[in-house]
């Protein structure tokens, strides 16, 4: 038993075992002399793996959000084809409008001169405007006036050679027929100076206040809207007070049109 208890023993130091320590020890030695002489040695050994392997990590992480960018495209696709749909329709929309203009104006739009506005109240009498456009550019008695917007603003009064004047709805005395509310009740306009306007109509028209105020242009075209309302239990008729859509103290340009309807009457005049 003792015998073989000391051979085990004696094979743990066997010759083969010895020289493996040995190697490793010296391989250890080997390493930790060549880290205090060359302390970058490894590190630049192994950096080529080090840039394999950060290549490799960004290749795969551009790989996974690849899916990610393909769902936010597809999302932005269909938001512009549905963009696209609406503005598909509004353009349908606007076609059959200059149809119909068209239409009322026998095959062509009825072309507009612009103007700018030179003389405005306080300047200029209240509730006109003088315009840098006559006679030379085509400005005829009677056009109809546009501010921004298409909003009509008045008529011309009076045409010189190279001015005219714009008399404004609210101009006082002035008279213009229109329409208001959802119903398009017919009413007159009378103009109180000042951009102020009123009408009267019946009370079972049920006129609220907000409701929109048109003249003709063709068609119907806002000027402005109801602002109050004046009543007398007695009277079967309302007064309404109205303010024009366009600030006539704050207008720069004008857009003079032939339309064909005359929606004012004024007492024709010369410029000042």
């Amino acid at each position: 038993m003792r015998k073989t208890y000391l051979a085990k023993r004696n094979a743990l130091l066997s010759s083969q075992n010895v020289s493996w320590g040995v190697f490793a020890l010296v391989f250890a030695l080997f390493a930790l002399f060549i880290r205090l002489v060359a302390p970058n040695f490894f590190w630049q050994m192994f950096a080529p793996v080090y840039r394999v392997s950060d290549a490799l990590s960004g290749e795969t992480h551009a790989f996974l959000n690849s899916f990610g960018d393909t769902a936010k495209l597809a999302a932005s696709n269909e938001t512009l084809l549905s963009e696209n749909a609406a503005l598909a329709s509004e353009n349908r929309i606007l076609h059959g409008e200059i149809t119909s203009l068209s239409a009322l104006s026998g095959g062509k739009i009825l072309p507009g001169i612009p103007a700018g506005v030179v003389s405005r109240p306080p300047e200029s009498p209240y509730d006109t405007l003088v315009v840098a456009a006559g006679e030379k550019e085509g400005v005829t008695l009677g056009m109809e006036a546009f501010a921004a917007g298409g909003v009509p603003i008045g008529a011309v009064s009076s045409v010189l050679a190279d001015f005219s004047r714009v008399t404004l709805f609210s101009s006082s005395g002035t008279l213009t027929s229109g329409w208001v509310g959802h119903a398009s009740t017919p009413l007159t306009i009378t103009g109180e100076g000042g951009g102020a306007m009123r009408a009267s109509v019946a009370r079972a028209a049920n006129i609220a206040v907000g409701d929109v105020v048109s003249v003709p242009g063709p068609g119907e075209l806002p000027i402005g809207s109801v602002v109050r309302i004046d009543s007398d239990p007695l009277s079967p008729a309302v007064t309404l007070r109205i303010m024009p859509a366009s600030n006539p103290f704050s207008i720069a340009w004008v857009e003079l049109q032939a339309t064909g309807v005359a929606p004012m009457t004024f007492a024709t005049s010369t410029l000042p």
